[in-house]
C-alpha cells in the first residue's frame, strides 16, 4: 500500500488532530503545573514536602510529553481518505471480523501512535492489521497472535472510518 510507504508516522486525519490538540492542552497544563510547583514551595521543607514531589512529577510527565509530541508532530504522515484504494483493506479502513464462534466486530487500521486496542484501533503493523491490509470482503484472514493462530472472516468494510 502506497500510503504505507510514506515512512515517519503515518496518522489519520483525525489522529492528527487529536495529537495537536493533546500539544496544546499539555502546554497550557504547563503553566498549571508551575503554578503548582510555586505553591507548593510554599509549604515549607522540600525535602518531606509531598505536594511539591508531586507537582515535579507531573512537570517531568508534562515537559517528557511536549518534547515528544514536538518531535513528533512535523513529522506526521497524515493519510487521507483518497489515498485508501477502494474496494480493499487499507490505512484508516473499518473492517467488520466474524470468528468462528460466529461473533462480529469492527477495527479500524491505524498507525501506531493512534492504535488502542481496548477501542478496537489496531496497528497496520500488529499481526493482526498487517495480515488484514489488501484482503477484501469476504476474504478469510489468519494471523499468529501472542494467543496461537487466529482465523477471520471479513464480512464488511469501510474504505475510512476516521
Amino acid at each position: 500500500m502506497d500510503a504505507i510507504n510514506k515512512g515517519k508516522y503515518l496518522v489519520t486525519v483525525g489522529g492528527e488532530a487529536a495529537l495537536k490538540r493533546e500539544l496544546a492542552e499539555l502546554e497550557r497544563k504547563r503553566g498549571e503545573v508551575a503554578a503548582n510547583i510555586r505553591t507548593a514551595k510554599g509549604y515549607g521543607d522540600l525535602s518531606e514536602n509531598f505536594e511539591y514531589h508531586e507537582a515535579k512529577r507531573e512537570q517531568g510527565f508534562v515537559e517528557g510529553r511536549i518534547m515528544q509530541l514536538k518531535a513528533i508532530v512535523p513529522e506526521l504522515a497524515v493519510v487521507t481518505p483518497e489515498e485508501v484504494p477502494e474496494g480493499e483493506v487499507g490505512f484508516g479502513s473499518v473492517v467488520t471480523l466474524k470468528d468462528d464462534t460466529g461473533d462480529e466486530w469492527d477495527v479500524t487500521v491505524v498507525g501506531p501512535l493512534e492504535a488502542d486496542p481496548m477501542e478496537d484501533r489496531i496497528s497496520y503493523e500488529s499481526p493482526l492489521g498487517n495480515a488484514l491490509i489488501g484482503h477484501k470482503v469476504g476474504d478469510t484472514v489468519e494471523a499468529e497472535v501472542p494467543a496461537g493462530l487466529v482465523s477471520y472472516q471479513i464480512t464488511a468494510m469501510r474504505p475510512y472510518g476516521l
